[in-house]
């Protein structure tokens, strides 16, 4: 089959095969990170999530507090922590 569907299908691929063999020369030329690497990478990574978390319930407390709305912004906050800190993560795990 060809077509403008089929070269674009084409273009994925050779990215895709491009991409994991610059993946696999880098591994091959720097090699896995250490065990001390990782575990600094675990902890780095639980406080990316928390903090954005923890900033996202005191700013939703104060706001429910200041417009006595129960507990719809520390929920808001919460969730919009979270997001943040999950992206924070993922963004410093493709980093290297």
């Amino acid at each position: 089959m060809t077509g403008p569907d089929s070269d674009k299908e084409h273009d994925e691929l050779e990215r895709a095969i491009r991409l994991r063999r610059e993946r696999r020369a880098r591994w091959e030329h720097e090699g896995e990170r250490s065990l001390w690497e990782n575990l600094s990478m675990v902890g780095a990574l639980g406080w990316l999530i928390v903090v954005p978390m923890l900033l996202g319930i005191a700013l939703g407390r104060w706001l429910d507090t200041m417009l006595g709305t129960g507990i719809f912004w520390t929920g808001a906050g919460i969730g919009l922590g979270a997001g943040l800190g999950f992206f924070m993560a993922w963004k410093r795990m493709n980093q290297r």
